[in-house]
């Protein structure tokens, strides 16, 4: 009998897809990687980047620097390895096939299980946006040496530690003492708290920090020229800051500040201390597991807000009717709308009626046309270049897996379906 659908949640552990096919080439183009020879305890490097001679001069520098290297061609199989690998840190190029940097670091720094993993942008496209949305660097292209020896010193430094390293900058006594104690719950977060900007350039001299914390409103200087003073500095160009502060702010301070930030909180929002939680948790590269109830649920509601699964269609395409109801029910208990088809074919045809269908379910193993002919097919037709196909099979083995990506998958999921781990991918490619 076939194995059933939908399972209690269990973790699932499969290896990580090779690169598909680039759109127009008949081989699988892959760039040498260790993807075959990672143990338990090597420190793993995931290199998303489609010039293939710039990713194996990355592979070698990684190689040297005592990472193992993995490495994918297009913004969509780097997330699927992301998620499967847990890499230690990822090397990202924004200008990629099917999925661009952009979104996947977006859909990175939402998901609970990549959100912590350090992500540095190297790209010829000049922009700091990387920063706001939790990047851990940004290198422009081209790249000297020297800029790649400063790109894999800053991560090991990163990695090496196992505390994260936080400054806070406010002048008032009761309020610094109270972000103290809630930026450090946890045990994983380490704050320095100073009360002047003079104290806090005296400590970047003395310390690496991860994240700054600042009110703009200090004894001794004003908070919008610090920060300024700090960002203006080569050596703090990545150092994420958050600016935390009672003062009324015009649009022209506002103007100032997002040149350096994108997390600009006024304490008299309601929700301010959670938005903070949030903030610093995303720049300090926070585990999950680390973070205690409150920052866990601030970052869960961030999330909830910018990327629900509510109103989201997801084509469903399986031969058996039993495996449709019972996925059904998972997705429409997230008030996500299911459409459905029995076989290949029809589902191609329910593409053809419903072209706002946000991800597929795609069940490999179906009659006539299987699941992998289906899968060719919608990707012949180059709107659906980049429609999410999830890939649902019986067997969790590797060829599976290759075949499935080979043959235009987004990502896999084996049976039987463990629902939070569907929900989990459904997420992670809906979101963007």
């Amino acid at each position: 009998s076939p194995p059933p659908l939908v399972s209690e949640p269990q973790a699932h552990v499969l290896d990580a897809a090779l690169p598909p096919q680039v759109e127009g080439s008949h081989t699988p183009v892959v760039v040498e990687d260790d993807r075959e020879l990672i143990r338990e305890g090597d420190r793993t490097l995931l290199i998303i980047e489609d010039d293939l001679k710039f990713a194996r001069i990355m592979v070698q520098m990684a190689r040297e620097k005592g990472f193992k290297a993995l490495v994918a061609t297009r913004g969509d199989s780097g997330l699927s390895m992301a998620h499967e690998y847990q890499p230690d840190a990822i090397t990202l190029d924004i200008q990629l096939p099917v999925v661009d940097g952009w979104s996947v670091l977006d859909r990175l720094k939402r998901n609970p299980r990549t959100r912590h993993i350090p992500v540095h942008i190297i790209s010829v496209m000049d922009k700091h946006l990387g920063n706001t949305q939790g990047a851990f660097g940004y290198l422009t292209k081209p790249v000297s040496k020297e800029g790649l020896e400063r790109v894999f010193g800053q991560l090991s430094r990163f990695l090496e530690r196992r505390e994260r390293r936080l400054l806070v900058i406010e002048d008032d006594d009761v309020q610094r003492s109270s972000l103290t104690q809630l930026l450090s719950d946890g045990g994983d977060v380490v704050v320095t708290a100073v009360a002047s900007g003079q104290e806090a350039l005296q400590k970047l001299e003395e310390n690496e920090y991860d994240c700054l914390v600042i009110d703009l409103l200090l004894p001794d200087m004003d908070g919008i020229k610090l920060v300024e003073e700090v960002k203006t500095q080569q050596r703090f160009r990545d150092l994420p800051i958050v600016v935390y502060t009672g003062r009324e702010l015009t649009p022209k301070d506002e103007a100032r500040l997002r040149r350096y930030t994108g997390s600009v909180i006024l304490k008299s929002g309601a929700k301010s201390p959670d938005q903070l939680l949030s903030d610093t948790a995303l720049f300090l590269h926070r585990l999950d597991e680390n973070l205690p109830p409150r920052a866990r649920a601030a970052l869960a509601q961030r999330n909830d807000q910018d990327a629900p699964l509510a109103g989201k269609k997801v084509l469903l395409v399986d031969d058996d009717m039993r495996n449709i109801f019972a996925l059904t029910s998972v997705l429409e208990n997230h008030s996500m709308q299911v459409v459905f088809a029995e076989n290949g074919r029809a589902a191609i045809e329910m593409l053809g009626h419903n072209p706002d269908v946000d991800v597929v379910l795609m069940d490999v193993m179906m009659p006539e046309m299987d699941g992998y002919e289906t899968m060719r097919a919608i990707r012949k037709d180059a709107k659906y270049a980049s429609l999410p196909i999830i890939a649902v099979t019986a067997k969790a083995l590797k060829d599976d897996r290759e075949k499935c990506m080979a043959a235009g998958a987004s990502d896999y999921l084996p049976k039987p379906v463990d629902t939070d781990k569907l929900l989990e991918l459904v997420r992670l490619w809906v979101s963007a």
